[in-house]
Parts: C-alpha cells; sequence; structure tokens
C-alpha cells in the first residue's frame, strides 16, 4: 500500500457507493485518515456511483481547480414515467404512453443539447436559493423559482431500447445530469426520470484507478493497526 502524508496533502480517487452521500464519504475518509482537513471536489448525488475526488491537508488548495475540469459521466433514463426528482429518490407522479416514439425523434433532439446552452438545475438539488439548498424547500412542496445556469455539453451519445435509454455525456461544470434526463423527456412530450447514473471521468482523472471505498478503508485500518 502506498504511504500516504494526508496531512501534507492527498488526492484521492474514490468510486463513490451508491446511496452514499458526498459527504458520507468524506466524513467516512475524514475517520479512516485522521485528518481533519479534507474535502471532495463535486457532489454526486446518494443515487449515483463513480468518480469522486477527495483532497487532504494542503491539497484541498486545489479543490476549486478539479471542480473545474470537464466531467464525464454514463447512465440510464427510463421515457414515459416521472418523478419529482427526476430520479428515484422520490415516488413517480406521471405516466405517458410511448408507444409513438421511434429511435429516429430521439436523435433528432441531440442538436439542441451540444454546444453552450441554458440549463436549469432541478429542485432537487443542493444549489442555494435564499442561502439554503433548494431541496430543502422541494421536500416541503414548496414553489422555487431558479434561474437557467449557462453550462456546455460536449457530446451527448443517446441509445434507445424503450422505455429504457442509455447514455454518455461529456459537460462543464456545473452540468445536472438530471436536469438534462428531464428536458429530454419534456422535449419528446412523454416526461423522463434518472435510473442509472455513473461519473466515469473528472479531467484526465478515471473511475478506473480509482478506490473502491471499503477497500480503501480496509487497508488504511490494516495499516494503523500494524503502526
Amino acid at each position: 500500500m502506498k504511504n500516504f502524508d494526508f496531512a501534507a496533502g492527498e488526492v484521492l480517487l474514490i468510486d463513490k457507493p451508491l446511496t452514499w452521500t458526498s459527504f458520507d464519504v468524506v466524513n467516512k475518509l475524514r475517520f479512516s485518515t485522521k485528518c481533519k482537513k479534507i474535502g471532495h471536489a463535486g457532489t454526486l448525488d446518494p443515487l449515483a456511483t463513480g468518480l469522486l475526488i477527495i483532497c487532504t491537508g494542503k491539497k484541498t488548495k486545489e479543490i476549486d481547480g478539479f471542480q473545474g475540469l470537464e466531467k464525464e459521466y454514463t447512465g440510464k433514463m427510463v421515457l414515459g414515467r416521472t418523478t419529482p426528482s427526476v430520479d428515484l429518490e422520490t415516488a413517480f407522479d406521471s405516466e405517458t404512453s410511448i408507444e409513438h416514439l421511434q429511435v429516429t425523434d430521439l436523435e433528432a433532439l441531440i442538436p439542441q443539447f451540444v454546444g453552450i446552452i441554458e440549463q436549469t438545475p432541478p429542485i432537487y438539488s443542493a444549489i442555494k436559493i435564499n442561502g439554503k439548498p433548494a431541496y430543502l424547500a422541494a421536500r416541503k412542496g414548496k414553489d422555487l423559482e431558479i434561474k437557467p445556469k449557462t453550462i456546455e455539453i460536449k457530446t451527448l451519445e443517446l441509445k434507445a431500447n424503450f422505455p429504457e435509454v442509455s447514455f454518455r455525456v461529456v459537460c462543464s461544470k456545473g452540468t445536472y445530469i438530471r436536469s438534462l434526463v428531464r428536458d429530454i423527456g419534456q422535449i419528446l412530450g412523454v416526461g423522463a426520470y434518472l435510473s442509472e447514473l455513473r461519473r466515469t471521468r473528472i479531467g484526465e482523472f478515471s473511475v478506473t484507478d480509482a478506490y473502491a471505498l471499503p477497500v480503501l478503508v480496509e487497508e488504511l485500518a490494516e495499516k494503523a493497526k500494524n503502526e
């Protein structure tokens, strides 16, 4: 195992487990590394998996730089059903027939989303409204006005096996994949929700080089025991 110096600063690539929040991962590693100065470079939703960059010690100064890097995601959306959170965190609230849809309908909308576009973050998100995360108000059923943001989608690949659509997205900082799914469903007129999401890359950092969190935690515990 590598000899880490967490106080001096380390950049850890973690494959975030399903249902864990990004903050859960930070807390777990804060305990395992005994390093108080630790943070992540870009939130992943609890129902997403994949690459999370964790910085410790003096490397926390580089977090903003990592957050600004290009991101790549793969995942699946399901057409014809919606949820308020646009994923499986909340219950289904509508269902629409998709029998009329063709693969060409899906292919035709891709150009609308590739390039520099305006995107409105989902109401179930951590974006701050009046100083508080939007999801807090959304969970109470409050109406929110969230302003659109300028983002860039560099690559959008869609592969249909209706009602499911697999995708790969390469995008800029600040892009919400749930917003992309929501907007695709709205343009097709049938709604959609995100059923699976995985972040595979941040800049030149790949999830294939990441630690499985339980493996790293176990190695750190074993190392601490032998010291």
